[in-house]
């Protein structure tokens, strides 16, 4: 079970530990790897924010660059014109609504946090903008901080990680960016951890990380288990259709539950209450 903890966000605290948070995807993106281009327009994706929460999302994470392998980057500039129209509609129509912005670029977290943004979901884990750090300290959001190997033009050509090795190296990676964290002054009560399921992990390394997960919890800080869709889940089964990628990562979201997640990043967030409530 999740270890109890206090999360302070930019505005409030809330709670993490009883049961795990579902924190809904909503990418304003055309090419990210599962719904690029869905919600692309501002309508879309203000109706499609509206559906996650009536459905029970406890937060949603908003993102305007996709980060799937060979993922062309996108400006500062650009990204902000994707979520900001966004941002604004769904505060505008749901006030109080807690928003994550998936971002590495700093001036990007910086307007968010302006606009209503209460988390701050750096992919990078403080390493692609030296500038994110010291915002973080200074404007104290909520933070999520993943771990990634390398960017995601190189994960094609990464070496494969020998089994032994996966949790050795995320565990490594993680406790350096918490190391950057203090040493910018990011309050700690503000850091959530995401080992980074995909990002710069091959195949049935993040099968081991996931075997694993429960370790994660050595490091001292809530976790998030961004599992949803993953192609490893159904990588034994290379004609999966759409519904059985969501059952594998239905599967996959208790496994972590079990050994320890805090909040679950999610597509989809209907069905996860029942298991909470049973």
């Amino acid at each position: 079970m999740p270890l109890p903890f206090l999360w302070q966000l930019r505005t409030r605290t809330i709670s993490l530990g009883e049961r795990p948070l579902l924190m809904g995807i909503l990418n304003v993106t055309p090419d990210s790897f599962s719904d690029g281009g869905a919600y692309l327009n501002p309508s879309a994706a203000v109706a499609q924010a509206l559906q996650l929460l009536d459905e029970g999302a406890d937060l949603l994470d908003l993102g305007g660059e996709s980060t799937r392998p060979n993922a062309t980057p996108v400006t500062a500039e650009e990204e902000q014109a994707r979520i900001l129209p966004v941002l604004r509609a769904i505060l505008q129509a749901r006030p109080g609504t807690i928003v994550s912005v998936d971002t590495y670029h700093a001036a990007t977290a910086a307007v968010a946090i302006q606009h209503g943004a209460e988390i701050i979901n750096d992919v990078s884990g403080l390493l692609w903008d030296a500038e994110m750090a010291p915002l973080l300290a200074r404007e104290k959001p909520g933070t999520i901080l993943m771990h990634t190997r390398g960017k995601p033009q190189e994960w094609a050509t990464l070496p494969p990680l020998a089994p032994e090795a996966v949790m050795p190296h995320v565990l490594s990676g993680l406790r350096h960016t918490l190391g950057l964290a203090r040493a910018a002054g990011i309050p700690e009560e503000t850091i959530v951890l995401d080992p980074g399921f995909g990002f710069g992990k091959l195949g049935s390394e993040n099968e081991i990380l996931l075997d694993r997960f429960a370790e994660l919890q050595q490091l001292g800080r809530p976790l998030l288990a961004g599992l949803s869709r993953k192609r490893f889940l159904t990588a034994n089964r290379p004609n999966s259709s759409p519904e059985m990628r969501l059952e594998a990562t239905f599967e996959a979201n208790q496994r972590a539950i079990r050994a320890g997640a805090h909040l679950l990043r999610v597509h989809e967030v209907s069905g996860y209450h029942g298991i909470f409530s049973a």
